[in-house]
């Protein structure tokens, strides 16, 4: 298509597979909010009627492979417990009292949280799946929801309601081009029996949706369940039913096998590492090395508020560097380039997007500004800028973010949502459950 307005900049970083990285580049986006040309300025075509000189560094808006988002109401709850006892008693007595209100706003301010840093895409794991797409089509950003399935949802120990309720879901708001995608969320094979997972991830194929689920995520998990299957790992399970047969997205992976992570890349799923998620509940760290090596998909995320304490994908793209560096014991392990994709077009694919997560032709116009006059940037060579967004990048850098080409944050504030606002609401909202 034609283009419909240039976006000219200081620097262009694509996040492609050649480590693009312009200097004096443009981005040109057409009416329907796609890219249409990337390049030097001297190396497009005319320019279109609405130039905008923005100057800076532009690149793709980041992409939270994994999160809870409204658990902005329940941030830091539990701190200091182990997983199972930090949901049983810190997270979910609070996230019991919450209603569908509650996490629209809870939802609504981790929106404005992840803009405002730069992200523009995540793929939510949780309950009260309306609430949370009406936010995040208020806010402009984009969003593969996932409506959570846990074994107390069905009184007599089905997901047949739950099933159809997705169904429904997902026959209602499943629209790409409108930045809602659909997926199945069951919670993991220590919650749910293989059979159960099975019925959920058949329909899932069905629809050709992303079942996104809990995998390997502490090592008590991974004995519970090797325990009540005659020494089978969650992974063997999930491959056993044939659930690895559709797009599977596995949160975690601190604990895979080598045999756990040649199945998951045989079926071409992917893992959402959550480097700090893991590292404060005491889960392990996941072998991300290992996983890129044995040919399988990483996309990067947060997980949720609780377990972090943020949405800041910065910090989670340069500790998935460093920690892999670090128990490999090779500083080239995970180069800035890979990490910067794990966070862009790879975090994109593994939860299903195929046009999302790097400035080329056809691609959807999710772009961020991030402004290199800051000491953190200097000397700016060009070989290293790479090196200093994963390194020294930071949400505070981020100035304009466009989503689908329209913006949704401008010079650092935020278009779409009333953050003082939502601020107020998920403050007084999150006083309530915790009383």
């Amino acid at each position: 298509m034609t283009a419909a307005r240039r976006l000219i900049a200081d620097v262009v970083v694509c996040a492609d597979a050649d480590n693009t990285v312009i200097v004096g580049g443009a981005v040109d986006i057409d009416e329907a909010g796609r890219i249409c040309g990337v390049g030097s300025v001297d190396s497009l075509p005319e320019a279109p009627a609405q130039v905008e000189t923005v100057g800076g560094l532009l690149m793709p808006g980041l992409v939270n492979a994994h999160c809870h988002t409204p658990m902005t109401l329940v941030r830091s709850a539990g701190d200091g417990l182990p997983l199972q006892t930090w949901l049983t008693d810190g997270v979910w007595p609070r996230e019991g009292q919450m209603t569908t209100d509650d996490a629209r706003w809870g939802m609504t301010l981790g929106s404005a949280e992840m803009l405002l840093g730069g992200t523009t895409t995540s793929s939510e794991m949780y309950l009260h799946s309306e609430a949370i797409i009406e936010s995040v089509t208020a806010s402009g950003a984009r969003l593969v929801m996932a409506p959570g399935v846990f074994s107390g949802h069905e009184v007599d120990g089905s997901v047949a309601g739950r099933l159809d309720e997705i169904t429904e879901i997902h026959q209602k708001h499943h629209n790409p081009d409108a930045r809602i995608s659909v997926a199945f969320g069951p919670h993991s094979l220590y919650d749910l029996s293989s059979g159960l997972v099975a019925e959920l991830a058949a329909r899932a194929k069905e629809l050709d949706a992303l079942v996104h689920i809990h995998l390997e995520e502490t090592q008590t998990e991974r004995q519970q369940v090797l325990d009540a299957n005659d020494g089978k790992s969650a992974t063997e399970l999930l491959a056993e039913i044939g659930a690895l047969e559709g797009k599977v997205l596995a949160a975690h992976g601190v604990w895979l096998s080598e045999s756990d992570q040649r199945l998951l890349a045989e079926a071409g799923a992917a893992v959402a590492h959550c480097p700090t998620s893991n590292l404060k509940l005491g889960s392990g760290i996941a072998p991300l090395a290992d996983l890129l090596d044995r040919g399988v998909g990483v996309g990067i995320g947060t997980d949720g508020p609780a377990s972090n304490d943020d949405l800041d994908m910065w910090e989670e793209m340069r500790l998935a560097a460093l920690l892999a560096r670090g128990t490999t014991l090779n500083p080239s392990a995970i180069d800035a380039a890979t990490a910067l994709r794990l966070a862009t077009s790879g975090a994109a694919t593994a939860i299903g997007l195929d046009d999302v997560g790097m400035l080329a032709d056809g691609y959807w116009a999710d772009i961020i500004r991030i402004d290199l006059d800051q000491p953190a940037f200097a000397p700016g060579l060009p070989q290293d800028l790479l090196a200093h967004l994963v390194f020294a990048g930071s949400p505070r850098f981020v100035t304009d973010v466009w989503v689908a080409g329209n913006q949704v944050v401008a010079n650092g504030e935020c278009t779409t949502i009333d953050v003082p606002k939502a601020l107020a609401e998920a403050k007084q909202r999150g006083h309530r459950i915790a009383s």
